[in-house]
């Protein structure tokens, strides 16, 4: 693939000058030179920041999964397209090929045509980390369905939700899922869900743990059987440039979840792009991403970015400590994987365990190491460099997020000298900016801000589903004719970015973006609480981790709190999923208010990081003396 070669930092500076220039030609040209069209755009371009309203390569006709599959078939057919790594290290290891992966992908495509799935409708898909999850989301782009992976960590609530916010017609699933050693059960999570989701016709499941299920008559089959039925060429759908590719949620500051809309031929250029580029991907590497196709991650950097490029992509089924801490090194170790790329919450929690776990391995196959999720703490950048990169790999610390389809802000290994806690650079093509509380551009270095964007990207998302006000509101109104990240960030002398983290209520826990409102709504429906509020503290290990304050109901009842705490916690967990329990919670008589009642959670968030300087003036409060009350209660 012919993307723009930059051997060094000068030339970095000169290549990305001209790309801020003349982005209309700099990104023609990436999407001319590397990529099968079956009809060539109109325009690059067209945009209205104000009304958040973008689109790329105008009237173009493409299918992202002939890029990712068909057109490597004669130069790689027999090549390892997806290399899956099952949670049991005794379970052989699948090495599935390019033209294995046609051939699936196009029986599971003609399955779904079969049961009436069509252009534009969607599909929910709730699986664990096994190959039928990447064939599920190539089978829905193959017909032009509009896939909506939930994280097969969530619970029946969240599932529902969202399933019923696309009106998704079918869901794909499993028996069960493995996760260390413990069994999911999968398609019950979904029989729960789908009792109060009327758009569902459909339900495929995997066979994957062999668990004994409810099977619904009428609804739901076995997935392998209907596959075997069809025959393994498939006619992939034209789509437009801007048809819908995918649904995916992230966690709003309000209760409801937002499904951001990502469209066709814009995120298929700029996930290829980035990956070949942060990852200085080779012919003949062996790259593995960590995190889980149900997250951003896994869609750009799993799937398509990697398929796009035609490279070799490790799945992984297990978790970092299964068997033992050195399942990730002898993963490394076995495959012979050059690029590797996990979240800082992974290589918190290993740093914590005897280096030996890694250094019994050889890591010597390694070129890239990446980073993602969060910003990386310097003591964990370090380790990661010293023990696993051996001081040889650079260490690319990504910053991204679910609504820019790719990754923005990044070392080019190579090329950037890295700097521990900050992701560097701008990719050529990418326009940061910080901004003022008076919304005014800050220009020179040196200097903090919030961090926008001023000039749109190929792989940013189009919308929120069903709700472009929501869109327009959360991303493109607090500073107009700007994207705005919703993350703060400081530029040092030379230029270099450091994300400080989120100036909003969405807290990045273990590299997951978890909502306050929500979690704060499944505890506000236990009988005994009247009110909570939720605030991230730092953590050793999560980069976050929750506190929770909590009034009762009842007056004096929250002296009694361990059994109270267990209840909440497994309510949380019911309702949103385990990720989003609380590490601390405290039982408060009331919650600092202002006058209009507005919660001042600034206030909660310096009492949970044990910082009790700089309140501000209480006095303003509807209850000041509530402040020093949770002060002198804060847990430890």
């Amino acid at each position: 693939m012919s993307y723009y070669k930059v051997e060094n930092l000068e030339q970095y500076f000169k290549h990305y000058n001209k790309s801020i220039r003349e982005p209309r030609k700099f990104w023609d040209r990436i999407a001319d030179e590397n990529f099968t069209w079956y009809q060539k755009w109109d325009k690059v371009v067209e945009f209205d920041m104000q009304e958040a309203e973008v689109k790329w390569f105008t009237n173009a006709k493409v299918n992202i999964t002939k890029n990712c599959i068909d057109r490597h078939l004669a130069k790689r057919g027999n090549k390892t397209a997806i290399l899956f790594e099952p949670n049991d290290p005794k379970e052989e290891a699948q090495h599935i090929t390019y033209n294995e992966l046609y051939d699936r992908v196009a029986k599971m495509a003609n399955a779904l045509s079969t049961l009436g799935i069509k252009k534009g409708d969607r599909v929910c898909i709730y699986l664990p980390m096994i190959p039928e999850l990447a064939v599920s989301l190539l089978a829905c782009a193959r017909i032009g369905a509009i896939h909506s992976v939930v994280f097969a960590g969530f619970s029946a609530s969240a599932v529902a939700a969202r399933v019923n916010d696309s009106e998704c017609k079918l869901v794909i699933t499993a028996d069960g899922g493995y996760r260390g050693n413990k069994t999911i059960d999968l398609k019950g999570i979904v029989d729960e869900a789908l009792k109060t989701c009327p758009s569902v016709k459909d339900v495929l499941v995997v066979k994957r743990t062999g668990t004994a299920v409810n099977m619904v008559e009428g609804r739901d089959q076995w997935l392998q059987p209907l596959v075997d039925a069809e025959v393994p060429n498939n006619v992939a759908e034209i789509m437009d440039a801007e048809d819908p590719l995918f649904i995916l949620y992230t966690s709003g500051s309000t209760g409801k979840p937002k499904g951001m809309l990502h469209t066709t031929a814009g995120y298929m250029v700029y996930s290829a792009y980035t990956f070949k580029n942060i990852f200085a991907y080779e012919e003949n590497d062996v790259y593995w991403c960590t995190a889980d196709i149900g997250w951003i991650t896994g869609h750009s950097y799993i799937v398509y970015g990697p398929l796009l490029n035609g490279a070799t992509t490790v799945i992984f089924e297990g978790v970092p400590s299964y068997p033992d801490f050195g399942r990730f090194w002898e993963v490394i170790d076995k495959h012979k994987v050059t690029q590797f790329y996990t979240a800082p919450t992974a290589i918190r929690s290993l740093a914590k365990e005897d280096w030996q776990w890694v250094d019994k391995h050889d890591l010597s196959s390694l070129k890239v190491i990446g980073s993602v999720g969060e910003p990386i703490n310097e003591e964990a950048w370090h380790w990661y460099n010293d023990h696993v990169g051996k001081k040889k790999c650079p260490v690319v610390d990504t910053w991204w997020q679910t609504e820019t389809g790719g990754i923005m802000i990044s070392p080019l290994p190579f090329v950037t000298p890295t700097k521990p806690t900050y992701a560097t650079l701008p990719l050529p093509g990418i326009q940061p900016v910080l901004m003022d509380e008076r919304r005014n551009e800050i220009e020179d270095n040196q200097v903090a801000g919030a961090l926008c964007i001023k000039f749109p990207w190929p792989g940013m998302a189009r919308t929120i589903w069903g709700d472009h006000q929501r869109f327009k509101e959360t991303y493109f109104s607090t500073f107009p004719g700007k994207y705005f990240t919703g993350d703060g960030a400081l530029r040092d002398e030379v230029g270099y970015y450091r994300i400080t983290g989120r100036v909003d209520d969405v807290i990045i826990v273990s590299g997951h973006n978890l909502g306050t409102a929500p979690i704060e709504d499944a505890i506000n429906e236990h009988p005994s609480v009247a009110e909570s509020a939720i605030v991230g503290f730092p953590h050793d290990v999560k980069g976050n981790a929750l506190y929770g304050f909590i009034t009762l109901k009842e007056a004096g009842a929250w002296r009694d709190h361990n059994n109270l705490r267990r209840e909440i916690n497994e309510h949380i967990s019911s309702h949103i999923g385990p990720i989003a329990k609380l590490d601390k919670i405290q039982f408060v008589s009331g919650l600092p208010k202002t006058r209009s009642g507005k919660i001042m959670r600034r206030i909660l968030r310096k009492i949970a990081e044990g910082d009790f300087s700089n309140f501000g003036d209480t006095t303003t409060l509807l209850n000041p003396e509530v402040v020093e009350e949770i002060k002198d209660g804060r847990i430890e």
